[in-house]
């Protein structure tokens, strides 16, 4: 068996979107998501979600992918209260908010939204313990 470096010690698990407008997705995720900017690489910008999961934004412009129409990609953040979170973000008038919707297959109750770029969000709540 194969043992990764560092016995597989992982500091920061970094998810990177890239933006046409890199000052509008910061703007989001400071003033809407309440994240907090961790590190600043200048064309790049990484918050802090939770523990170690950061999301990175990156200015297309410098950063090794471009900004697509289509994003195939989701940022999912668990909550305690997705109620309270839905109210909250019906009341920042994200696009794309859906209706508030329970998966009893995952055990989950959830909605989602977009970023100021298409990005969609997903807040989740668990309806079941271990789900």
């Amino acid at each position: 068996m194969n043992t990764p470096p560092d016995s597989g010690h992982v500091q920061l698990a970094i998810t990177f979107f890239y933006y046409r407008d890199l000052a509008a997705a910061m703007r989001f995720y400071e003033d809407v998501m309440g994240f907090t900017l961790a590190i600043d690489q200048g064309w790049s910008k990484i918050y802090g979600i939770a523990g170690n999961a950061h999301v990175g934004l990156v200015d297309e412009a410098r950063g090794m992918h471009k900004s697509a129409p289509v994003k195939p990609v989701q940022l999912c953040i668990r909550v305690p209260d997705v109620r309270a979170w839905y109210d909250y973000a019906q009341a920042q008038g994200v696009t794309g908010l859906s209706q508030l919707f329970e998966n009893e297959a995952l055990g989950i109750r959830a909605f989602v939204f977009d970023d100021p770029e298409g990005y969609q969000i997903e807040v989740q709540s668990a309806t079941r313990p271990g789900a």
